[in-house]
């Protein structure tokens, strides 16, 4: 049984992990395409760039979908909030583990959650 236990547990953790990587390269690109306004020419007076909502969210779907997400993880729930205090991006990615191995008493389909945050940072010259 204690084999069986780290067996699972290394597949929910590869699998953290795999979505870990989804979430940062998610969060990434939608703090930078979903930006509102031009980098220099915006004449913007923060540190950081305002994110759209809706254009986070579309950019979010559009890379998942681009890199195969939802193909490899079955089940992929995702949640893109935009921080508008600290101008920055949460991406939320969560899904169902296959475990290699079922334990009695556990359950059949546990899931396994990633999030990153991301912002755009105004850089003047």
């Amino acid at each position: 049984m204690g084999v069986a236990v780290v067996i699972n547990a290394s597949s929910a953790y590869l699998q953290r992990q795999s979505l870990n990587t989804l979430a940062d390269g998610a969060a990434l690109r939608s703090a930078d395409l979903g930006a509102a306004g031009v980098y220099a020419d915006a004449g913007l007076d923060q540190e950081r760039l305002l994110q759209e909502p809706g254009a986070v969210k579309k950019v979010v779907v559009a890379y998942l979908a681009s890199v195969g997400a939802h193909r490899t993880y079955p089940g992929l729930e995702v949640d893109a909030r935009v921080n508008t205090l600290d101008r920055s991006v949460t991406v939320t990615l969560s899904a169902p583990v296959d475990l290699p191995l079922h334990l009695p008493g556990s359950p059949m389909k546990p899931v396994v959650a990633a999030s990153s945050t991301a912002a755009v940072t105004v850089v003047t010259p």
